[in-house]
């Protein structure tokens, strides 16, 4: 291990489920390519016997601390779980179909040095489907992510300053911004958050070449657990137009939930 991409300051956090191969090589990743944490959680969310077994085996080489439950509960109960067991000051999510690329460590170290220097930064987002539509330059590749609750700023992505995706984080961060909500679903987990997140005037941070830090793998073997409506996919003119008129839609609806429906 490079003693330069040891970070004894954070925990790597690993959200699981029924992806035992996935998890590994998630994990000989950051081995291969010299990175080290002061502790390691994988937090599963009642994984097939299979998986379980796995994780067992995983666990003893790669020397992390496994947080389980009997059963299924969803998303928000995986985080909340994992995020209680990590003991050290920041704290790294991802979920287990993640590969970190090569580049990876450099702008980690640049993320980290920001939380330092930084009292009011919040959360440092590493990969995203969508580049975050409000932003200001902040330094060494990322930008500041604006909010806006105006109707004029009328892309609803604007409203996730905070994601699921792979990001840095303070481990007192659920202290700030409240437990992830349990018992719903895993968008609706990751949007009341993310509300919750604006609402506390929560401080980001986003890598502006999103998609060069970190590879999402959904392999056949392990597919994505999580799906979207075939509609909101598809190109047909019809359905372009009526995902427009959803959007729109969707962000009156947001915005009357950030500005009057606390979480």
């Amino acid at each position: 291990m490079d003693h330069n991409l040891y970070f004894k300051d954070v925990t790597l956090l690993i959200t699981h489920y029924n992806r035992s191969r996935s998890l590994q090589r998630l994990l000989q990743t950051f081995r291969d390519q010299g990175i080290g944490f002061g502790g390691i959680v994988v937090s599963d969310d009642g994984s097939k016997p299979e998986h379980l077994q796995q994780l067992t085996a995983l666990q003893n080489e790669y020397n992390y601390q496994l947080v389980t439950t009997p059963k299924n509960k969803g998303l928000g109960n995986n985080i909340n779980k994992g995020q209680d067991a990590v003991q050290t000051p920041y704290t790294l999510y991802v979920q287990e179909d993640f590969e970190p690329k090569p580049i990876f460590a450099t702008h980690f170290k640049d993320a980290l040095k920001f939380f330092e220097e930084d009292p009011e930064l919040d959360i440092a987002r590493f990969y995203a489907y969508f580049k975050y539509p409000y932003t200001k330059p902040y330094g060494k590749g990322f930008s500041q992510m604006l909010f806006s609750p105006s109707v004029f700023r009328n892309d609803h992505l604007k409203f996730y300053v905070y994601s699921d995706h792979p990001h840095l984080r303070r481990s007192n961060f659920m202290q700030k911004f409240g437990r992830y909500p349990e018992g719903i679903k895993g968008d609706l987990t990751e949007f009341t958050m993310a509300l919750s997140f604006l609402q506390k005037k929560g401080k980001g941070i986003f890598f502006d070449k999103f998609t060069d830090l970190f590879y999402q793998k959904n392999s056949a073997d392990e597919p994505s657990t999580m799906g979207r409506a075939s509609w909101r996919e598809s190109k047909n003119p019809l359905a372009l137009a009526a995902r427009a008129v959803y959007l729109q839609f969707k962000l009156l609806k947001w915005t009357y939930a950030y500005l009057f429906k606390k979480v």
